[in-house]
């Protein structure tokens, strides 16, 4: 029997990426052929690093669907409805903001007369 196995094309930016780090790690003295073939040995490293990648995401992804079907579906309580009044400890605060805008203003009016 006869295994006719695809082989796995290599998108271009690897290839680019591989022939970047091989002519970075070049040697004195390093051909253009044995160049070409450090460049092949890390595109094949970073196919395989992609290939392993991709299994684990699988893996992961299964995992997480298993576990999903295994949890029962249990009915979340639901929260109470929010009601129109403010809660008791924020009564204290309800004058804030304008007693903000009114220490502001005094501030600013303040600043005016006497950078004046």
């Amino acid at each position: 029997m006869a295994k006719a196995k695809a082989k796995a094309t290599i998108s271009p930016e690897t290839q680019q990426d591989a022939m970047r780090v091989a002519k970075a790690t070049q040697k004195p003295g390093q051909t253009k052929a044995q160049t070409k073939l450090i460049a092949q040995g890390i595109e094949k490293g970073i196919a395989q690093y992609k290939k392993e990648q991709k299994a684990k995401a699988r893996a992961q992804d299964k995992a997480r669907k298993k576990q999903q079907k295994a949890t029962p579906a249990v009915e979340q309580p639901r929260e109470p409805a929010p009601s129109s009044q403010p809660p008791a400890q924020d009564k204290g605060y309800r004058h804030l903001p304008w007693l903000l805008l009114v220490v502001s203003w005094i501030g600013f009016i303040g600043y005016a007369l006497v950078g004046a």
